[in-house]
């Protein structure tokens, strides 16, 4: 597979088999991060469990200390005074019925997370063949069915993030922008890890975390010492 020479570069930075120390991966990340927009820089984690067995599920959300450096848009599913709490909380759409004709009728996904109050979630339940592969069904777990979704709103807007497995048993999450810096990063990144450590299901037996990789959006994967995370 051919890669270009910019790419090249910054694959000549990284030593293939070496295992970094998170500060020092996400340095190295910010510095192949060449491309001409600002890239967003993720972390991958492989963990040892198996998702499909129900007591091995590893799914939770975390507000990072600086944001992702994207701009959220929020839908909310409510009525009455919690519709109004969302809107003065700064939802980008707030609405019921009519929200859901609209996704289902007009293919709309102009919105990146959804929150709904319990009561809503009979009326949406027939969006989840289309929400729900997109990762945008509203999760308990996810802190997106709450009473309380003035907060969800801010939270979302604040840097929310949800982690959760995919069928191979890995994590993907951005961590923020590369032009946060290595400083910034390291700290939302330390927030995320640390978040989903505590997350190890509690019937794992062996080891959690199988391998640690931060990348931006066009540059080479970073190896990092998962031993001293744990």
């Amino acid at each position: 597979m051919k890669t270009g020479k910019k790419y090249a570069a910054n694959l000549a930075l990284i030593e293939k088999s070496k295992l970094y120390d998170a500060n020092e991966a996400v340095e190295l990340v910010c510095k192949t991060a060449t491309a001409k927009f600002d890239e967003t820089v993720e972390l991958h984690v492989r963990l040892g469990v198996d998702s499909r067995h129900a007591d091995q599920q590893v799914r939770g959300a975390i507000v990072l200390p600086h944001g992702t450096g994207k701009t959220v848009r929020t839908l909310v599913f409510a009525k009455g005074e919690h519709a109004k709490a969302a809107e003065e909380a700064g939802a980008d759409y707030v609405g019921a019925e009519d929200l859901v004709a609209k996704i289902t009728g007009e293919n709309w996904f102009e919105f990146d997370v959804v929150i709904a109050t319990p009561d809503m979630m009979g009326v949406i339940g027939r969006l989840g063949k289309v929400l729900g592969p997109k990762g945008l069904m509203p999760n308990p777990k996810a802190g997106t069915v709450t009473m309380d979704v003035a907060r969800a709103v801010k939270e979302a807007k604040a840097g929310k993030i949800e982690y959760r497995l995919d069928k191979t048993n890995i994590i993907h999450c951005p961590i923020g922008k590369a032009s946060f810096g290595p400083e910034k990063l390291a700290e939302n990144f330390t927030t995320l890890i640390n978040a989903i450590i505590k997350a190890r299901p509690a019937s794992l037996k062996g080891q959690y975390i199988k391998s640690c990789v931060v990348a931006s959006t066009m540059g080479p994967g970073v190896k990092i010492n998962y031993a001293k995370l744990v």
